[in-house]
């Protein structure tokens, strides 16, 4: 339909494709609900009013908001493809997002990308991406890629690239390092945005990365620092992921002179939490509940995301935006009856629409290469006593300790009385064969693995046991499965989920992963496993940048000192 064809319908010369009638319109410009019709012509809203139609369907006395956007997200922590992310969150009224590939392109680098923005082709959801701004995350262990500003240079021509994302090397920044520079460059060059990550910067610093150009942040964990940054010209975007959980902490900033400055978003979210609570309809009925306007709350899941990433057709029901639209019952519980995606039925009560397509995603090229024949998981015991990498419960950050390493033969082993376990990195990328080892204290287990190719950022193969048999058995399965999760009891496989898709995603749908994921959890569990997820647990003790201690396929590292460290002391 052309843009004439548009304005014939909207000036009332010819009739509207589809009339809603019946409906309670959330108006996020004036705030209001206006009781009138939405008339829809190809993917288009042409006008509130009185309008004729080919097709008309009453709402009953329904709400009609704006499709969802999520303004930061990583599609990869979902476990499951582009294709699958779609068909679990378009039904709870998710119609756009906004992701950054971080994780597939510190394991594939320029092709993970295009493998991302292939798979948003043909989608009923519009997806776009911002370019990976960290690849690798850190220079501390052996990188999948390296995407330096000349690579990532024309992929800001591409439609779907909104911009760069998140700036997580701040302290890149502040000290003007050339090529942190160089990539803001290539993205404001082409009038691209510049996401933001700097968890905890104030004053002085926080200007200085402000005038670098970058114009938001994710990290906020309190409303003072929130509004500091707001002070300052950054937009925030309200966190309630999985592992990461800001929003309760950050409802007190939702003013009327802030709420243009904020947007929901989830970054990290899994299996278990989609099922259970929801996308971003969760973040708005948990802002509800709160006390928050239903209204502000659908704003800034709808009119502040559409405003900050310069996507004017989207984020409102109003003439000429695209008729992505939520129908819903009431404006508490924020559950969909149905969700229209360019003006066509997408789902209806909790499901896809059987006749909506959503392409396959392609697969992954191999990305398990280990020297398999040269692993050895042996560790000379050189001392007495070694560092201990000791689990805060609910946290991502660990404890340094020191303790007496158990030993047999000269070899330092795990002690499962005593709760200190091996922990292993196997390097994936480039079959160095790289094995970074340790102990760790907190997962409890009193027999058998666990091993995953999921650890971030790098997503090198982690895996922590009682013995070394295990060990590799579980490290095995991984590679045999080009890559997955897995749960060892006695060199017997118990379960395991296979991620196929560079070692992070499954090809399976959602609720499939999730079963799966339940009986890895069980699994563990039965194995003594302590934490409430072990292989979130464990996938971020190989993160080299979060204090105190973690481990690397180069070894112990020291984050407080930043360097590596020899694993036994004295």
């Amino acid at each position: 339909m052309t843009e004439k064809d548009l304005i014939d319908v909207a000036g009332g010369h010819c009739p509207a494709d589809l009339l809603l009638t019946d409906a309670r319109i959330i108006n996020v410009f004036t705030g209001a609900i206006d009781t009138g019709q939405v008339a829809i012509a190809g993917d288009r809203i042409v006008g509130i009013g009185d309008y004729q139609a080919h097709r008309t369907l009453s709402l009953a006395n329904k709400f009609i908001a704006p499709g969802f956007i999520d303004s930061h997200v990583h599609l990869e922590s979902s476990m499951v493809s582009v294709s699958e992310f779609v068909r679990a969150v378009m039904p709870l009224g998710t119609t756009t997002v906004v992701a950054d590939p971080h994780e597939i392109a510190n394991v594939l680098g320029m092709e993970g990308i295009s493998l991302m923005l292939q798979a948003a082709e043909g989608q009923p959801m519009s997806i776009y991406y911002l370019v990976s701004s960290c690849v690798p995350a850190t220079a501390m262990e052996t990188a999948g890629a390296v995407l330096d500003a000349q690579t990532i240079g024309p992929l800001f021509a591409h439609d779907r690239i909104l911009g760069l994302g998140e700036m997580m090397n701040f302290p890149g920044v502040l000290a003007g390092d050339p090529e942190v520079l160089a990539k803001i460059a290539a993205a404001r060059a082409r009038h691209k945005m510049v996401d933001g990550h700097c968890p905890g910067l104030s004053g002085k610093d926080l200007a200085a990365y402000l005038s670098a150009g970058i114009g938001s942040d994710h990290e906020c964990v309190s409303a003072a620092e929130a509004l500091e940054k707001i002070a300052n010209g950054m937009t925030i975007m309200i966190r309630e992921g999985t592992g990461a959980k800001n929003l309760d902490d950050l409802l007190p900033i939702i003013t009327p002179r802030t709420e243009p400055f904020l947007m929901w978003c989830t970054d990290d979210r899994h299996p278990g939490d989609i099922c259970s609570e929801g996308h971003i309809n969760f973040l708005i009925r948990r802002a509800v509940k709160k006390g928050v306007d239903p209204v502000t709350a659908v704003r800034l899941a709808t009119l502040n995301p559409s405003r900050y990433f310069r996507l004017p057709h989207v984020g409102a029901v109003a003439p000429g935006r695209r008729a992505d639209l939520v129908v819903l019952s009431d404006l508490e519980t924020f559950v969909p009856d149905a969700v229209y995606s360019g003006g066509q039925l997408v789902a209806q009560d909790g499901q896809l629409h059987p006749d909506v397509a959503v392409p396959k995603t392609a697969a992954c090229p191999a990305t398990m290469r280990v020297r398999r024949d040269t692993l050895d998981l042996e560790v000379k015991a050189t001392g007495r006593q070694g560092l201990v990498i000791e689990l805060v419960p609910g946290q991502i950050v660990t404890r340094r300790v020191v303790d007496d390493i158990a030993q047999h033969n000269g070899l330092a082993v795990s002690d499962p009385g005593r709760d200190l376990l091996k922990l292993v990195v196997v390097e994936r990328h480039r079959a160095t064969g790289n094995v970074g080892i340790g102990f760790v204290r907190g997962f409890g287990l009193r027999r058998g693995a666990l091993a995953s190719s999921v650890a971030h950022d790098s997503h090198h193969i982690i895996a922590v046991g009682t013995s070394d048999e295990e060990l590799l058995r579980a490290i095995d399965t991984v590679i045999e499965r080009g890559g997955g999760q897995v749960v060892v009891d006695s060199r017997r496989v118990e379960t395991v989920l296979a991620l196929p898709l560079a070692g992070l995603m499954s090809d399976e749908p959602l609720p499939s992963v999730l079963r799966q994921i339940d009986r890895l959890k069980a699994a563990a569990r039965g194995l003594g496993a302590v934490p409430e997820d072990p292989f979130m647990a464990l996938s971020f003790l190989a993160l080299p940048v979060i204090p105190e201690l973690k481990l690397t396929d180069r070894g112990l590292f020291d984050v407080t000192r930043f360097c590596h460290v020899p694993l036994f002391v004295g």
